[in-house]
């Protein structure tokens, strides 16, 4: 006899619980706009794209009708950059600088030194004094090679031709 009215409470506890579920998941449904349910109807079927569906979504979260919670961090992008080594860059008198000459990218960023000119070049990373360092430093290219170099820290850094001394480059990284 005891355990009756304990069996009744819990049923009537599976019951409540039950009906708080559905009202609320009742009352959700009700607040979808008709369009959206449409839309999502739509998209499934295949009769829309996903991009419309995608700006139906992009509509909602905008004007507040699904609210993000909480928003992760963007995942960062690796960056590139490039600097040319034009052709005629091996005549000291020529214009054939690098391009560009002063190349400014944030930290993270891999640089890559394309060799567009009819002759060997490489990329020898100097100090503030024009000095050699071993930081980054290209073989030999001929036309076409290209050298990567991702600068992980903010600074100016300087580099030239070791075959042609007169040419001379910064990449400023912040």
């Amino acid at each position: 006899m005891e355990r009756m009215p304990k069996m009744i409470s819990v049923l009537i506890l599976v019951f409540s619980i039950s009906l708080v579920s559905i009202t609320v998941n009742f009352a959700s449904a009700q607040a979808v706009p008709e369009w959206v349910k449409n839309t999502a109807l739509w998209y499934g079927e295949g009769t829309i794209s996903e991009g419309e569906f995608l700006n139906m979504i992009k509509f909602l979260i905008e004007n507040k009708v699904i609210v993000l919670d909480s928003v992760m961090e963007p995942v960062p992008q690796a960056i590139n950059a490039q600097i040319t080594i034009p052709n005629g860059n091996y005549d000291v008198t020529g214009a054939g600088f690098y391009s560009p000459l002063n190349l400014e990218i944030p930290i993270d960023t891999t640089v890559t030194w394309v060799n567009d000119d009819s002759v060997p070049h490489n990329i020898q990373s100097t100090d503030g004094k024009g000095h050699v360092i071993q930081l980054f430093n290209s073989p030999p290219l001929n036309t076409g090679d290209k050298f990567e170099f991702t600068f992980e820290e903010s600074g100016v850094y300087n580099y030239y031709c070791s075959f042609h001394p007169w040419r001379v480059g910064l990449v400023t990284v912040s």
